[in-house]
């Protein structure tokens, strides 16, 4: 039985940053090849593709992840029935959410202890952080008012109580389906991800640096010269190495019947996958974005389209490569490396067949890859891949 999987390889040149630090406060690393290298975790690119859907997707096809479940059901209840109080509203909620997802819905007890102050948050959360659809809010806040006279009396329905099961597990948004969802006490209503992302690592070995400011009070008299603030903020640069892999047939399977009535189930399929692409490629984690303005796009993207299974290329930087290998800094080491294990793997382990290979690429420094597969540009990939998938099929490369 053939597959459908994207597969999403990046080399990245990142000057002076620290993307995504530890609980010190340094850039995390990894020992990889026996040399440490910089490391950007899977959660932080993940985090900054979800963000990029907000401008790449219409906004009812995604979700919220928050522990404040009860109270967006409640604003929903409110706008669909307005002789609902609020408070009744949160209330019938709590109750829906704890039906739907086993779990507990309370005040936190410090914030329940300082309920009588004017500015306290009193808000019912879960116990951990809830992802669900748009989609499902709404389902479950009509369920809420079905329910509103009586929502106890309700629940004891059996039939009633799996129709708000159901509506927690169907509908699913497009980043629920890409990214998964666990549910800690009602492991049904768990959805596997279809889309992995590995941690990004430097093609090189990597050295973490510390950057020593000072800050002066501008208002400070001549006659009390020094600085006000002292800090230190450690950093590294990089060229790193992202793959991410996305299985079409589980986002297909996630994403079920098309998210708007009037549409196929393929079309959000389609659109799911080339904002995946789009989003994972060109978004960036914002750690101390501010501090050190790096704002890079990926000097080469090669996308696979594959019938078999997932394939990461990270073991071509298994060896790390050296500072002015192949006459040139690391990034055309990386390519060069890229350019020559990627058919070795490929005819290897016989994965060339079915295999759709595209190339986007910019500088001299990614020419190795220029042969690798069609150039295109981003959109045209996005593009292409949407064809691809569409038609069912596409010509070997």
């Amino acid at each position: 039985m053939t597959r459908t999987i994207v597969d999403i390889h990046i080399l990245q040149t990142v000057p002076p940053s620290n993307l995504n630090r530890d609980d010190t406060g340094s850039p995390k690393t990894a020992i990889y090849g026996g040399v440490r290298r910089a490391r950007v975790s899977s959660q932080a690119w993940k985090r900054a593709t979800r963000n990029s859907f907000q401008t790449l997707l219409d906004p009812s096809e995604l979700g919220v992840r928050t522990k404040r479940v009860a109270d967006e059901i409640a604003a929903r209840m409110t706008d669909l029935e307005p002789s609902l109080t609020a408070t009744d509203a949160t209330a019938i909620a709590v109750e829906i959410v704890k039906a739907a997802t086993g779990g507990k819905v309370e005040v936190p007890k410090r914030k329940a202890a300082k309920a009588d102050q004017d500015d306290a948050d009193t808000t019912p959360k879960t116990e951990y952080l809830m992802f669900l659809s748009t989609r499902q809010l709404d389902n479950l806040a009509r369920l809420g008012v079905e329910g509103a006279k009586d929502i106890t009396a309700f629940l004891k329905d059996k039939d009633f109580k799996q129709r708000v099961k159901q509506a927690a597990d169907t509908n699913h948004s497009v980043d629920i389906a890409l990214f998964g969802r666990m549910v800690a006490n009602s492991t049904d209503i768990n959805v596997d991800a279809a889309a992995q992302v590995a941690h990004a690592i430097s093609v090189h070995a990597v050295e973490n640096e510390s950057d020593y400011f000072t800050a002066i009070d501008d208002l400070s008299p001549g006659a009390e010269p020094g600085a006000e603030m002292i800090g230190i903020v450690d950093f590294n640069a990089a060229t790193l190495y992202r793959y991410a892999a996305l299985d079409v047939d589980r986002l297909t399977e996630n994403l079920g019947t098309g998210l708007r009535e009037d549409e196929s189930p393929a079309e959000p399929v389609r659109r799911a996958v080339q904002a995946f692409i789009k989003g994972f490629a060109l978004s960036l984690p914002t750690g101390k974005i501010n501090t050190f303005g790096n704002h890079t796009v990926p000097d080469v993207i090669v996308v696979k389209l594959r019938t078999s299974r997932p394939i990461s290329f990270a073991s071509a930087f298994e060896e790390a490569v050296a500072a002015g290998e192949h006459n040139g800094g690391y990034l055309k080491a990386a390519c060069d490396r890229l350019a020559e294990h990627i058919p070795l793997v490929e005819q290897a382990y016989d994965l060339s067949e079915g295999t759709t290979t595209w190339v986007v690429r910019a500088g001299s420094a990614t020419e190795a890859l220029a042969t690798a597969g069609e150039q295109v540009s981003i959109n045209q990939l996005i593009e292409a891949v949407g064809a691809a998938l569409t038609a069912g099929s596409a010509p070997n490369t």
